[in-house]
């Protein structure tokens, strides 16, 4: 098995990575335990199909590709969606005194916008770069962002977000 991936070992990726993965995961599911299923089989199959990549930031860029997909796979396969009115819920790991606070915000997004929005706030990715990880165009990348941000304003109060 190669353990080498755009210079790093697989445990330095794990370290580097499980944060970034973690919240795509709960991003995408809004719940603790298929998040961590997910983030898991992410990281195995990096482990298990060993890709090469030219650098750091693709080997980012696929991970998030992967625990993208990998939750979607478990909504299809649980047969769940999420209701607007359990999408407005507060998630169960966080403190009620932390129900305003950004992150519990952004997690009170639809996730079309929940998405976008983390990948472009928290990732510090170019638009383009969102578009090519969701498999969108950089056009609509652009609507979902404005109008994420402009959920965001509602929900969070006040017009100093952008």
């Amino acid at each position: 098995m190669q353990d080498k991936y755009a210079g790093l070992t697989y445990e330095s990726v794990v370290r580097n990575y499980a944060k970034t993965v973690a919240s795509v995961c709960l991003m995408r599911l809004n719940n603790w335990a298929d998040a961590e299923d997910c983030f898991q089989n992410t990281f195995l199959k990096l482990y298990t199909s060993s890709p090469e990549f030219a650098e750091e930031k693709h080997l980012k860029a696929w991970l998030i590709r992967v625990a993208i997909n990998e939750c979607k796979n478990t909504l299809r396969t649980r047969g769940r969606t999420v209701s607007l009115d359990k999408a407005a819920e507060i998630p169960v790991f966080m403190q009620e005194s932390d129900r305003d606070t950004p992150p519990a915000i952004l997690m009170r997004l639809k996730p079309k916008y929940r998405e976008p929005m983390y990948l472009y706030y928290c990732e510090h990715y170019r638009i383009d770069e969102i578009a090519g990880i969701l498999g969108k165009n950089p056009n609509t990348v652009k609507t979902l962002l404005r109008r994420g941000r402009e959920e965001f304003k509602k929900l969070y109060g006040g017009d100093d977000f952008e």
